[in-house]
């Protein structure tokens, strides 16, 4: 039987901030090794059901992360793009919708469906894939499978799965879900065995998932189903109608797991964490012999037990103890590391008084490449911009900005007032206010070039799109 991966993108990755925002969330964040959890997830999916075409469930602010980190990967994904993020019990039911035919899937309701987070850190790859493939039987049975995770610490962070009796060769049935424990009752939890980290990973056929959420949360298939039926298409991405906003806002453990009576667990017996806080980074991360964990440039003098993260800047902690630091170039963050899983406190203060570091990260995707903010100050701003090869932006103009291109590496041919000209590095070239303007990379390597802004506004918004590869001009359905 046919696996095919659903990888759910819809998180914001609140309490990972500064470095995980709303527009730019953990798991396409580039992490200490140069990876990316989204990215590792498609390795993960391409090793389980090789030359299968994973779904993607994402929101439209991500769609261009998704895009990039599949054609690094040279994969192809069909790629859902929901209209605001309502919960896995209906990400998952648009993947089943999918897959039950409107993808063209032959018999659709019979596809196995690997329920994967794309960001989970897991360090034994073969073994999870080996316990996918033992748990085909009882899935390919009707049974919900999902995976639980033997506990290495009595976390608190993290909900658990008690297990019944076995079933089968590798999984139990499931006695019931609880959730997340204050530390008495992790560790009474872990002494008393047969516990669970629940992974939030599931196995199951399209079909017998679709049942199940008839039975118990039929509101949800409903307005999945008819979001399904209005949905639309737009540059290779598959939108469904406004209809799945009717939907409530809950989890696949709420809606399904909770009530079915198909519930099985397979255990995995690996290292396995949801990235979910920074004090999951500490605990994953090496340490010295004080029980600091540094990443970056940091010096420490005289202070233990620390989590020190820099993006750039040097940190250095004297003194200190316990304490959280996290550094990028537009904000820093201090807390006490028992504090960890308040940083959504921070982000909401964020958001309530309109600050844009609670939502915007200073490298921003386009189909075309991507962008990032070097220095904003009054009436000029510089930004870093990569063009991918063969790509080009839109042809526009600005009321408000004259701009300077420098080109640093690659070829870029630009075009000002109709007329094209090809610039190598250190080259540069000068576009008024007005002028209607366009570069393109005919080359086989990024091209890199710095632009300086300079005007009296210098607001996203102060761009008119004449012609676009990407559908985004004036007047066409904007993604």
């Amino acid at each position: 039987m046919r696996i095919r991966p659903v990888i759910l993108c819809g998180g914001s990755g609140t309490r990972l901030w500064p470095l995980s925002r709303t527009k730019y969330p953990k798991q396409f964040v580039e992490l200490d090794t140069g990876h990316t959890l989204f990215r590792d997830t498609l390795k993960r999916a391409a090793q389980i059901a090789p030359g299968e075409t994973p779904f993607i469930v994402c929101n439209k602010d991500h769609r261009f992360y998704v895009t990039s980190s599949l054609a690094a990967e040279d994969m192809k994904g069909g790629i859902i793009l929901e209209p605001k993020p309502r919960g896995t019990a209906p990400a998952i039911a648009l993947a089943a919708l999918a897959a039950r035919g409107d993808l063209r899937e032959q018999d659709g309701d019979d596809v196995l469906l690997l329920v994967m987070p794309s960001d989970h850190a897991i360090d034994r790859p073969e073994h999870f894939i080996e316990k996918v493939r033992l748990s085909v039987p009882p899935a390919e049975a009707g049974k919900l499978v999902t995976f639980g995770v033997t506990p290495a610490f009595p976390a608190t962070g993290f909900g658990y799965i008690r297990t019944g009796d076995p079933e089968g060769a590798a999984a139990f049935r499931v006695s019931r879900f609880i959730e997340k424990p204050d530390e008495d009752t992790a560790r009474a939890m872990l002494a008393e065995g047969g516990h669970l980290w629940n992974s939030g990973m599931f196995l199951f056929r399209a079909g017998t998932f679709l049942a199940e959420l008839a039975v118990h949360a039929p509101t949800v298939l409903a307005a999945c189903e008819h979001a399904w039926a209005e949905q639309i298409r737009d540059l290779g991405f598959v939108i469904p109608g406004p209809a799945f906003l009717e939907s409530p806002d809950i989890s696949i453990d709420y809606a399904v797991m909770e009530h079915t009576d198909r519930a099985v667990v397979t255990p995995l017996h690996l290292n396995w964490n949801d990235l979910g806080s920074w004090e999951s980074f500490y605990e994953l991360a090496p340490k010295d012999d004080a029980g600091n964990a540094a990443a970056g440039d940091v010096l420490t003098e005289e202070s233990s037990g620390c989590y020190l993260r820099s993006g750039g800047r040097l940190i250095a902690a004297l003194g200190v103890h316990d304490l959280t630091v996290v550094e990028t170039r537009d904000a820093v963050l201090v807390a006490s590391r028992e504090k960890a899983q308040d940083v959504r406190r921070i982000v909401k203060r964020l958001r309530d008084a309109g600050r844009p570091e609670s939502e915007d990260h200073l490298r921003v995707f386009r189909p075309w490449g991507y962008y990032e903010t070097l220095v904003m100050a009054d009436r000029f701003q510089v930004k870093r911009i990569v063009v991918e090869p063969h790509h080009e932006n839109s042809l526009q103009m600005h009321y408000h900005r004259a701009e300077h291109w420098v080109v640093v590496s690659g070829t870029a041919e630009i075009q000002i007032e109709g007329e094209k000209r090809l610039y190598t590095e250190n080259q540069s070239a000068y576009i008024p206010v007005g002028a209607k303007h366009r570069v393109r990379n005919p080359g086989n390597i990024p091209l890199v070039f710095i632009e300086v802004q300079s005007g009296a506004y210098l607001g996203e918004d102060d761009i008119v799109r004449l012609e676009d590869d990407y559908g985004r001009q004036d007047g066409a359905h904007k993604l």
